[in-house]
């Protein structure tokens, strides 16, 4: 097959981004390094059906931006992000989904001279199979060895490489000679870009829960100080209520003053007697729903393995 010319092959690649573009109002910003050209062919084949790749050089996918940015001007807010080794994942579909798939394809790396570690790097302590001959290698790195068996043994755990640290010829020869493979590569997300809206990939892990505590503590704030400058709200109306309520009930229980609502509070007072007739009235059924929601677990665990045991014969009643 002979591949179109240059000129050609620019002018597809910005008709498919813009059409992307146009089609997707969703895509994650991703960073592309150390990612290979297999391992992106498994990335593609998982996000088939629920998102498209699409990579190229960063002047080109500026200047297809720059070009639709009058039919979507919103399109901008993408172009500051569109720096270093970087490509986009256009999605109509939940984001959260698609961040899943992408996260869960990495593959395992050996560490390389010069490169950036990713994460902190431990070698545990073992019994390795290397012989005597590498003691000096081990002393070079300050790590504390002993022979056993033959072999060479690492006595503690050792920190070897630290988050940003680059990764130095002697820790790489290390960790391949042990054969351990401390990083993983894949895909890294940096930016989402949602209808207009750029945002960091840490606002995807906030929760319909997390939404609704912050709101029920923004309430209780509100209702607190309005309660306490005496400015009525609608979260502290119930409360002022409430507490007008019991300051009523407070003064008729101690004058002559009455409602319908203090009358059982003024008898109680009169007559202490009758409360703790009503209190230990009230004792025994609420023992009973204490011991009935325990015996009630037992009943249905005992119905379950019975099903279970039923099941597990083959055979039903009527076979």
């Amino acid at each position: 097959m002979v591949r179109d010319d240059r000129a050609a092959w620019k002018a597809k690649y910005f008709e498919k981004m813009v059409q992307l573009l146009v089609d997707y109002p969703k895509c994650f910003i991703v960073g592309a390094d150390n990612v290979g050209s297999k391992q992106m062919q498994r990335i593609r084949i998982a996000l088939r059906g629920n998102a498209i790749v699409l990579m190229g050089k960063n002047t080109m996918m500026r200047k297809a931006i720059r070009g639709h940015l009058e039919e979507n001007p919103a399109l901008e807010k993408l172009l500051p992000h569109i720096k270093g080794n970087v490509g986009l994942v256009f999605t109509k579909g939940d984001l959260t989904e698609v961040r899943k798939v992408i996260e869960g394809n990495k593959v395992a790396a050996p560490a390389k001279a010069g490169a950036i570690a990713t994460v902190d790097v431990t070698v545990p302590a073992q019994c390795t199979v290397l012989g005597p001959e590498k003691t000096s290698f081990f002393q070079a790195l300050a790590i504390q060895t002993k022979i056993t068996k033959g072999t060479i043994e690492i006595l503690n755990d050792v920190r070897l490489i630290k988050v940003g640290d680059k990764v130095g010829a002697s820790e790489a020869t290390l960790l391949n000679m042990l054969n351990i493979s401390p990083f993983t590569y894949g895909l890294q997300i940096e930016m989402v870009y949602d209808s207009g809206t750029v945002f960091d990939i840490a606002i995807l892990d906030i929760t319909d829960d997390d939404i609704r505590s912050r709101f029920l503590e923004g309430v209780t704030n509100i209702s607190s100080v309005s309660l306490a400058i005496n400015y009525p709200t609608l979260v502290s109306v119930p409360h002022t209520v409430i507490n007008v309520f019991k300051n009523l009930l407070a003064i008729a229980v101690v004058t002559d003053i009455d409602f319908k609502e203090a009358q059982t509070a003024k008898e109680f007072v009169k007559d202490p007697s009758k409360f703790a007739a009503l209190a230990a009235a009230a004792a025994p059924v609420a023992a009973a729903t204490t011991a009935a929601a325990p015996a009630k677990k037992e009943e249905e665990k005992k119905e379950e393995s019975e099903e279970s045991g039923d099941e597990d014969m083959g055979f039903g009643l009527f076979d």
